[in-house]
């Protein structure tokens, strides 16, 4: 279900998202809104979330910042009333002509997929200003537009300490890759949908069952079944663990599920387990 909007606004260019601000109300997990071939910069100014991508969850709380290359993601766990984004969008068709296309002559890339920021005063300044001219569209041309991104992509190469800016642009496009059996180990104990997993690993539904049967020699129901429960069975062992949270650290989407699979893997409820193996 998508969150409620109180607030969009934004500044394009060539009909794209430069720069933009949204207030959401709760999500339990949203897709990313920027598309696959896009990076994206946003300033959390309330609420916190997480950000799920193929190999890493990243807690992102209210003053932070957050650096995603192209890759597909999820927003997870906004519970606060309302959270505050403002955001750059980076195109690839967009930023390599600003540069005069010398990215295409960098072999440059960064280790991470996406990445928590510190919010220096520059880059807090910075946001203040976008948020003026996010507030008075009217003094905005294309020019100006155009001069902000750059500006902005300056100041993130210095922060990050890349080698030069045109590296660190360069770095943008070019996707962090998965090995398809991290993808998985990572997001075991989640609790992501068959279709959830398939976008995290770039994937039709049908091609990432057809590629999980050729790793795993099973279905990915049956194996995500089998291992939560495995691991569940290891948390048992613990009397201080209660049962439902045991349940949702094991991806259960609800005590009534967890219940119903244990029983139907061990053969017992996981009461009856931790009494008869305590």
């Amino acid at each position: 279900m998508n969150p409620k909007v109180f607030e969009y606004k934004n500044l394009t260019y060539q009909k794209k998202t430069i720069f933009g601000k949204i207030v959401m109300g709760e999500f339990d997990r949203i897709e990313k809104y920027f598309k696959k071939d896009e990076a994206c910069f946003m300033f959390v100014d309330n609420g916190d979330m997480i950000l799920r991508t193929p190999n890493q969850t990243i807690l992102i709380k209210n003053g932070d910042g957050l650096f995603a290359k192209c890759g597909n993601y999820f927003f997870e766990k906004q519970t606060s009333e309302k959270i505050t984004l403002v955001a750059a969008y980076f195109y690839p068709d967009i930023i390599k002509p600003i540069f005069a296309n010398d990215v295409l002559t960098s072999d440059y890339k960064t280790n991470y997929d996406a990445k928590k920021i510190v919010i220096d005063k520059l880059l807090s300044d910075f946001k203040v200003n976008i948020s003026y001219l996010l507030d008075h569209p009217d003094i905005v041309d294309d020019s100006l537009l155009l001069t902000k991104l750059k500006e902005f992509i300056i100041l993130l190469a210095k922060s990050e300490n890349a080698p030069s800016v045109i590296d660190f642009v360069a770095s943008f496009f070019k996707p962090y890759e998965y090995d398809f059996k991290t993808i998985i180990e990572k997001n075991t104990y989640s609790d992501l949908s068959l279709d959830e997993f398939a976008i995290l690993c770039g994937m039709s539904l049908a091609t990432f069952k057809r590629k999980f049967k050729e790793y795993y020699n099973t279905t990915p129901k049956q194996y995500l079944v089998d291992e939560k429960i495995k691991r569940a069975v290891q948390l048992l062992s613990i009397k201080e663990n209660r049962i439902i949270d045991i349940a949702y650290k094991c991806g259960f989407e609800t005590i009534t599920a967890f219940n119903r699979n244990f029983k139907k893997i061990t053969n017992y409820t996981p009461t009856e387990y931790r009494n008869n193996y305590d």
